[in-house]
């Protein structure tokens, strides 16, 4: 007896095509109108211009990170170091610029570069010391955060150049200028991991690293720069929150990492590597701006956040992972 074939679903070809032609997962675009329509309904103040910028404003950090977190785990990796990494490159750039007085444009570099190097040295243990990833970004979180509080002596350092705070508080054409970053970043991010060779060998180190080496990739220097990468962005991340709190504090960022890691998988990065999508975490990051943003505006006090932050994150490696199950016994 021939047997018939599964047609799939008109949702599944939705689904998929959501996927191939967009590189997003329509579950969290669903998920961020359900939840935006939620906090419209509950909130009075939810719809108003302000607050849609204020969400934005408090999303283009993370946003950052979570492009970071993007990159690192659909290459199969994780870095736990993200939110001190940031909190350590916002203190060297405003060190920079405040305690050594050097110019603006230097205390930017810093920032940067003070992220990349803790992201490279992550790369460099990962790949030449054989140390679990776990285990190396759990120790840079505790290395970034003690020599942040070393360099500014355990307090923040105030009085930034108005050219640095112009980046986080600046607003062109009505627009925060950390808002603008993000987007350009977001963009530049999506082109690469979806449309470049780099990003091809990035999925492929997550899906499997034996068949990408046997493909010929160098597998551990790509990590090594998929790390500073990480490690960059997350400098950049620190350049935007101390730009806005016009301050370098040794204790921004902390639990960012959490958040970032939460906004890629809800986006439909896969926790194991091998898929990921900058315009998925990109709805993922909305998601959790929105969630904050709509708990903050009913009252709810911040460890309940908290607690809903961890609860979306299981819910979301839950779904993510129930959503590979099914594809399997396809």
């Amino acid at each position: 007896m021939a047997s018939e074939t599964t047609q799939p679903s008109f949702w599944a070809r939705v689904q998929r095509a959501s996927v191939e032609r967009f590189h997003i997962r329509l579950e969290s675009l669903v998920v961020l109108l359900a939840l935006s329509t939620a906090m419209a309904l509950l909130s009075p103040y939810f719809l108003s211009l302000s607050n849609f910028l204020n969400i934005l404003l408090a999303t283009s950090t993370i946003g950052v990170l979570a492009i970071a977190a993007t990159f690192v785990i659909g290459s199969g990796g994780l870095d736990l170091s993200l939110g001190s990494v940031m909190g350590l490159a916002g203190v060297a750039g405003a060190f920079v610029a405040v305690n050594l007085g050097w110019p603006s444009i230097l205390a930017v570099i810093a920032c940067i570069l003070a992220g990349a190097i803790a992201g490279n040295i992550n790369g460099q243990l990962v790949t030449r010391a054989f140390v679990p990833a776990f285990i190396v970004t759990l120790g840079m979180l505790g290395l970034a955060r003690g020599l942040a509080l070393v360099i500014s002596q355990g307090r923040a350092i105030y009085g930034l150049p108005p050219e640095i705070v112009f980046v986080g508080q600046g607003r062109p054409f009505g627009i925060p200028m950390p808002v603008i970053i993000l987007v350009l970043t977001a963009i530049a991010a999506h082109v690469v991991l979806a449309y470049t060779r780099f990003g091809r060998h990035t999925l492929a180190l997550g899906d499997s690293e034996g068949a990408a080496r046997a493909a010929g990739i160098r597998v551990e220097h790509h990590r090594r720069i998929i790390y500073t990468l990480s490690g960059a962005l997350a400098g950049l991340a620190g350049l935007l929150f101390t730009a806005r709190v016009n301050a370098g504090d040794p204790t921004a960022g902390i639990n960012y990492e959490l958040t970032a890691i939460t906004a890629a998988i809800i986006g439909g990065t896969n926790l194991f590597g091998g898929r990921a999508s900058v315009l998925g975490t990109m709805i993922g990051a909305l998601i959790m701006g929105v969630l904050q943003n709509g708990l903050t505006l009913l009252a709810v006090q911040s460890y309940y956040q908290q607690m809903a932050i961890g609860a979306v994150l299981i819910l979301a490696v839950f779904i993510d992972q129930y959503q590979v199950r099914k594809e399997s016994r396809v």
